[in-house]
């Protein structure tokens, strides 16, 4: 049986790993790790949930713990850059369990927060900075940090942010890193866009890759519901009665579209709570907080949240609204099946979202089982395969039909899709 105390850590690390309750090394921890303790650069490949904090931060850690010396006041040993304020936090939080009871001190640095506040914990310098771009640069700006004597440079969910336009601010931090340094790039999807980054900041990079690009977690059962605008709120209802004590959490398209969702859930007496990039870093992080005891049981969200929320216990993900970026259907029902758990991704899809869901399935080479109504995909119009058999269509019997009577006393549980 292949174990954490088998690939060489540290001794302190494997203490950390047990007091976790971490036994055995997921596949993307087991192929990273020894690569990356060995000095190689990194483009790791994995769908969300798989283990990639732990594939980069033990080796990264361990690298640490044999260096000698305190980081100078301003600056970093190493800098991981994550592209939303959730995921830095997360990826610090995992970090601090590893290195509690160690010297090696993480700080965190994302917008939304006090910069003096910050600019105060950065003038005594640390090993590992965990950031956002956008504030990392205001920082360097006021001469806050000197990043210099980085040797040890993370981006974690790098295809978000090519998404978010994140990478002219990788430009302009990237000249100002320490060389010769590590670089370890993770995502969960693969692009032309992806190979380019690669080739600019990485050198001879070990690639590992633990399952196709633009995979979902495969215990996430996935199914659709054709269905007007209008009824959408409804169904949401409807799903949301039938296990209350689940922890579900809802996408929403826009910040405005999100808080106007929730407010509506309250006011019918379910508990839910909303994030979003109107509200303030403490509002947000109070309604994780408040998600991940179970204070609260529905948590409606932007794609803020679609990476970012390591939350093992949700057991819905429902795409009130399909993303305009197939990327981010991954990411969102990647929120759920975490840890190896079972968990269920159920999408609205109205009229004119059709082409948003047509593009998912392309992307991901499936086609969403069908829970209920009837597709406004053109016969031979697949984007799973490109069949022209309309009867093949779609795998799975509807649940009911269009405007069938709902059966809320027993979720019909829909078929898991296989690969076109």
């Amino acid at each position: 049986m292949f174990d954490f105390d088998m690939l060489g850590l540290a001794p302190t690390l494997n203490t950390a790993l047990s007091r976790a309750g971490f036994a055995q090394p997921t596949p993307i921890q087991a192929q990273a790790i020894p690569l990356a303790m060995e000095g190689h650069d990194i483009m790791g490949l994995a769908q969300t949930g798989t283990g990639k904090t732990l594939a980069f931060g033990l080796p990264l850690v361990d690298h640490l713990l044999g260096e000698p010396g305190k980081p100078a006041p301003k600056t970093a040993k190493a800098l991981i850059l994550a592209p939303t304020r959730e995921l830095a936090n997360q990826i610090a939080e995992s970090l601090r369990t590893l290195t509690d009871g160690t010297r090696l001190r993480v700080a965190t640095v994302v917008g939304g927060q006090s910069l003096g506040r910050q600019i105060s914990l950065l003038s005594r310098g640390t090993d590992i900075l965990v950031a956002t771009p956008g504030r990392l640069i205001d920082l360097m700006e006021r001469g806050a940090v000197d990043l210099g004597q980085v040797r040890h440079l993370v981006l974690d969910e790098a295809d978000q942010m090519l998404d978010l336009g994140v990478i002219h601010a990788l430009r302009k931090i990237a000249p100002r890193l320490g060389t010769p340094r590590q670089t370890m790039l993770f995502s969960a999807t693969m692009s032309k866009q992806m190979e380019e980054l690669s080739r600019a900041y990485l050198t001879t990079p070990r690639r590992v890759q633990v399952s196709p690009p633009g995979k979902a977690a495969d215990k996430v059962t996935q199914s659709v519901h054709f269905l007007d605008k209008a009824e959408k709120p409804g169904r949401l209802r409807e799903i949301l009665s039938r296990d209350e004590a689940a922890l579900t959490l809802v996408f929403a398209r826009t910040k405005h579209g999100a808080e106007k969702l929730m407010k509506g859930l309250v006011a019918d007496g379910f508990n839910a709570a909303s994030i979003h990039g109107n509200k303030s870093q403490g509002q947000r992080d109070r309604a994780i907080k408040a998600f991940r005891s179970g204070a609260i049981n529905t948590l409606v969200a932007t794609d803020v949240a679609a990476r970012g929320i390591d939350i093992p216990g949700v057991t819905y993900v429902i795409n009130y609204d399909l993303p305009d970026v197939p990327d981010n259907y991954v990411h969102r029902i990647g929120r759920t099946a975490r840890a190896g758990r079972e968990g269920e991704a159920i999408a609205f899809c109205a009229p004119d979202e059709a082409d948003l869901l047509r593009q998912i399935q392309k992307l991901m080479k499936i086609e969403v089982p069908v829970a209920r109504g009837n597709s406004p995909l053109a016969e031979g119009d697949d984007a799973a395969g490109g069949r022209r058999n309309g009867a093949r269509r779609h795998r799975g019997k509807p649940a009911g039909g269009a405007g069938g009577a709902p059966k809320p006393a027993k979720r019909r549980r829909p078929r898991r899709p296989q690969a076109a």
